[in-house]
């Protein structure tokens, strides 16, 4: 397992979350908005396994990573096997109370189940390789991926120049070019959240990005994943 961590502040921007001393405190409500069981969360343990930090979503980019928690599966051969997407993460959190950050029972159980069923199809793919039923074909993968649009390619060289004009001391003009980044392809959230957080440290989460996912409407944040 390799995690990355797309954050354009770099190390210092996540270091405790990927390196940390202990296992992480996450509360009730936020655990369960993440679809963890008591038993789960019992079992926390400080990672091991190595994580990247993609200060430009270079892997985003290339592995078509348009949100987090995405996954993507490949094998010892570097074959992608499966591509991105969300890891057990579901639309559930678009139900949350704010006043009191809890979820209906319902939307909570159906949280947990996705968990266990994607969690259940890693395990299956790690005992069988190929073999397992939850790799997909070589159609199927093409089918999902698709072909790279336009807005797409200049949304990424957009962020690009993003980055580059803040690690140069530019920041007001970097603001510039990545607010262009997530007008071209506001389907990527990664832009939209990364241009939130760099402005305003939390606000990834804040009443902005409360609010565009409100703009949805009946469309999804996460894209249903087939097990």
């Amino acid at each position: 397992m390799i995690a990355v961590a797309f954050d354009t502040g770099g190390y210092a921007a996540v270091e405790k979350f990927v390196r940390p001393a202990e296992p992480i405190v996450v509360p009730a409500p936020m655990r369960a908005i993440m679809g963890w069981t008591e038993e789960q969360y019992d079992r926390a343990a400080v990672p091991t396994y190595p994580c990247l930090i993609d200060e430009q979503h270079v892997v985003a980019e290339r592995y078509d990573m348009a949100n987090v928690p995405l996954a993507v599966w490949i094998d010892e051969a570097g074959t992608i096997v499966r591509s991105a997407e969300p890891a057990g993460a579901t639309d559930g959190f678009r139900q949350m109370d704010r006043a009191t950050f809890t979820l209906p029972e319902a939307v909570v159980a159906a949280g947990r189940a996705a968990r266990a069923a994607y969690v259940g199809a890693v395990r299956d793919w790690v005992a069988h390789g190929s073999a397992s039923r939850y790799v997909l074909s070589p159609a199927a993968l093409a089918d999902r991926i698709g072909e790279v649009s336009d807005a797409d390619a200049r949304a990424a060289a957009s962020f690009r120049l993003g980055c580059y004009l803040r690690e140069n001391g530019r920041a007001d003009a970097a603001a510039r070019w990545f607010a262009e980044a997530a007008k071209l392809a506001p389907d990527r959230w990664n832009y939209f959240r990364q241009a939130l957080d760099l402005n305003e440290k939390g606000s990834a989460s804040g009443p902005l990005f409360q609010a565009a996912v409100k703009e949805l409407g009946e469309r999804p944040y996460y894209p249903s994943v087939p097990l």
